[in-house]
């Protein structure tokens, strides 16, 4: 399945060039994580795709959610599908710009972030900074994640969250650290007096993140 995604391309584009894939949350779209544009460094290519279900109110979704059932609040079907054309996605991007060396960076708010720990986790080989903003690690979805440290050592993820978060419970959100420890993960996990969303110190500290 190909997705619709936006781009922005730096001027000059190597093998060497580092590569940002942004996936936004539920019932929003491609526009949402674009605008953190303006402060990523400029010689990136920032890639934001649009989840492929249409939702009220002109949104998408990377899968339905059950909102009165929690433990139908991931339909496992459809979300493995969407992992898995975002990897072929991805993978089609990047050997379309003819990246080699560069590296490849993930974002995803909420129900993007549930999907960026499943394809950072599964092929670990493939990303370097990975950012998670309100969302929290899904088992039904981590079940054949790699587990070598040698394989993850790579990897960094920025993992933030609300504490007033409505909608993805804190607690959800505090798993990230136990899963991410656990797996030996460099991480760093903060917590924001926000609801279910980004607020400026959560902004700046993912722009400081990805400017490593």
């Amino acid at each position: 399945m190909n997705l619709d995604y936006i781009v922005r391309e730096p001027e000059h584009i190597t093998p060497d060039t580092t590569i940002l894939f942004m996936l936004h949350g539920y019932g929003s779209n491609e526009q949402d994580l674009f605008s953190f544009r303006e402060t990523l460094p400029e010689d990136w290519i920032i890639i934001s795709f649009r989840a492929p279900r249409a939702t009220q109110f002109e949104g998408f979704s990377w899968y339905d959610i059950n909102f009165t059932d929690p433990e139908k609040f991931v339909d496992v079907p459809q979300a493995t599908e969407s992992l898995n054309s975002v990897m072929e996605n991805i993978l089609k991007i990047v050997n379309h710009y003819g990246i080699t060396q560069g590296k490849t960076h993930l974002c995803g708010f909420s129900q993007g972030g549930i999907l960026c720990y499943a394809l950072a986790l599964k092929y670990p080989e493939m990303f370097n900074l990975v950012a998670c903003l309100s969302s929290y690690p899904e088992e039904k979805l981590l079940t054949d994640i790699v587990k070598d440290k040698k394989k993850l050592e790579r990897l960094r993820f920025f993992v933030s969250h609300g504490t007033d978060d409505a909608v993805i419970p804190l607690e959800w959100g505090r798993k990230a650290a136990d899963l991410l420890y656990d797996l030996s993960c460099y991480f760093t996990f903060r917590e924001y007096m926000s609801g279910h969303g980004v607020n400026q110190k959560n902004y700046m500290d993912l722009m400081e993140f990805f400017s490593r």
